[in-house]
This record gives C-alpha cells, structure tokens and sequence, in this order.
C-alpha cells in the first residue's frame, strides 16, 4: 500500500464510520477497487484508522465525554426521577449504564463470531444486499413516526446494541442500524446522533484490541511488511481530520431529520455493487 492509496482509504475510513453508508462496506469496495484485496496486507492501516476515527470522536465530543466522567464520580447527587433509568442513579451514571448494555450484544458477536463475520468481508455480493438493508431501515426510521420518548430506556439502549452487533456485517451501517433502530423506538434524534457515536466507542477499540493480538500471533514484521511507515501515518491523519468532520456533520444531519438522502445513496450503490459482482 502506497501513501495515495492510503491517503483515499483514510478519507473513506473518517467519512463512512460516521455517514450511514457503512464504513466497512464501502473499504470493502476501495480496496478492491485500488487493488488492496488481501485484509491481512493492511492490518496495521485497519487498526490506526479505526483508532483515528475514535479520537476524532472523542474531538468533537470531548464536553459530552467530560460530563459523563465527572458525573459518574457523582454519587447519591442529582438524581433523574425517569422512569426509563435507575432512579438511585444520575443523569450521567444512567446514561453510560445504557452504553454499557448497548455493548452486549456486540461484545458477544465480537467475541464469539469473529472468524465468521470476517469470511464475509471478501464477498461484495453480501456488501452490496446489505447497503441495500441498511437503505430499507434508513427510509422505514425517516418515515415511521412513533411516540418521542424523554429518555433512552435501558431496554432501548439493548435494542440498540443489538441494531450494533448485527451492524458488523460489510455494508450494514453501524451508524445508520443504531441512530434508525433509536428512531423506530421512538427516541428524540437530538440525542440519538450522539449517543450512537459514544457507544461505539469501546467495541472499536476492543475491535482494534483483536486485531493487534491477531497481528501479534502472525508476527509484527510480517504483518508490517506490506504497508509503510508514511502510509500508515498518512491513513491515520486522513482518518482523524475526516471523521471530525464526518462526526460534526452527522450530528447536524440527523437533528434535521434528512437521513432519506443516505438511503437513497446506500441504495444506488447498493445495486451497482451487486450489479458489478453480476457482470465480473
């Protein structure tokens, strides 16, 4: 891998984590289409930008995860009468129980299906059915219109997770699974853009944690060995920059309610790739 083509797969990387349009589908169709087809060839690239895209996260949400810290520390103080969190706990200590439930799911896909989840990444067919899904679910959350609800419940937060761990698929987009999924069950999109992208958070980094004990098992040298240092560092800040902006757009998007626009995209590509896989 050269520095232009990990410069491009550092924009797809910061870009689609965010957008509704599924980051791994679409690295899954740059890589092939700038001739990185083996993922073990760019392990190291996966990892950095994976990592650069949680702290553009954590950028652009440094207040919010501020706030969470400092609340959790909090205890017996400002507690939320909500009948959809512990009521022994605050605002804050509710908030991040729901982030850990959300990582259930995901957690145990992670866990326990990682090999099998991982066969998938080399087929574009299946990238391309799933853009096709994730653009059902994005125009079924844009138009159904259920009940607002004051608060993500803890039941929500699982329901979430779980539109999370089914997102590891190529082509599902985790954004757009779990910001639809929170519309569906009724949840204020002011706040769903935002918790979606803190609750992404660890299962990345845990994500990146497999990959590097997966590089470590086949040896640092060899997995380095098709990648520079230039491209990696090149990747990462391609990622970062991207995903700020990527991340601060998203949140905008979202509270104005045009996620319409990003089923339409998941759907032309959607059916290009499967047309594309058709012809070759």
């Amino acid at each position: 891998m050269d520095w232009i083509q990990a410069l491009l797969m550092g924009i797809f990387q910061g870009l689609t984590e965010y957008l509704p349009v599924s980051s791994s589908g679409h690295l899954a169709i740059a890589a092939q289409l700038l001739g990185v087809e083996d993922p073990e060839q760019i392990m190291p690239f996966t990892i950095l930008v994976h990592v650069a895209t949680v702290l553009s996260t954590l950028f652009i949400l440094w207040k919010e995860v501020a706030w969470l810290l400092t609340g959790a520390c909090k205890w017996g103080k400002d507690i939320v009468p909500s009948p959809y969190g512990i009521k022994q706990l605050n605002a804050e200590q509710n908030y991040l129980l729901c982030i850990i439930i959300s990582m259930i799911p995901v957690g145990i896909v992670g866990l326990c299906f990682k090999d099998v989840i991982e066969g998938y990444f080399n087929s574009l067919m299946v990238v391309g059915v799933c853009l096709l899904i994730t653009a059902g679910l994005l125009a079924f959350s844009y138009f159904s219109r259920p009940r607002q609800k004051e608060h993500i419940s803890l039941l929500d937060a699982f329901t979430i997770g779980v539109a999370q761990a089914i997102a590891v698929l190529p082509g599902l987009s985790r954004s757009g699974s779990t910001i639809g999924t929170g519309l569906i069950l009724g949840n204020k999109k002011e706040s769903l853009a935002q918790f979606s992208f803190l609750m992404v958070i660890p299962p990345i980094l845990g994500e990146a944690l497999l990959n590097v004990k997966d590089m470590i098992e086949m040896g640092v040298e060899e997995a380095m060995a098709g990648i520079s240092t230039m491209a990696l560092v090149v990747g990462f800040v391609a990622a970062f920059v991207t995903g700020c902006f990527a991340c601060k757009w998203m949140i905008s998007l979202v509270k104005k309610g045009k996620m319409i626009y990003f089923a339409i995209y998941c759907a032309i590509v959607g059916v290009a790739t499967i047309i594309w896989q058709l012809c070759i």
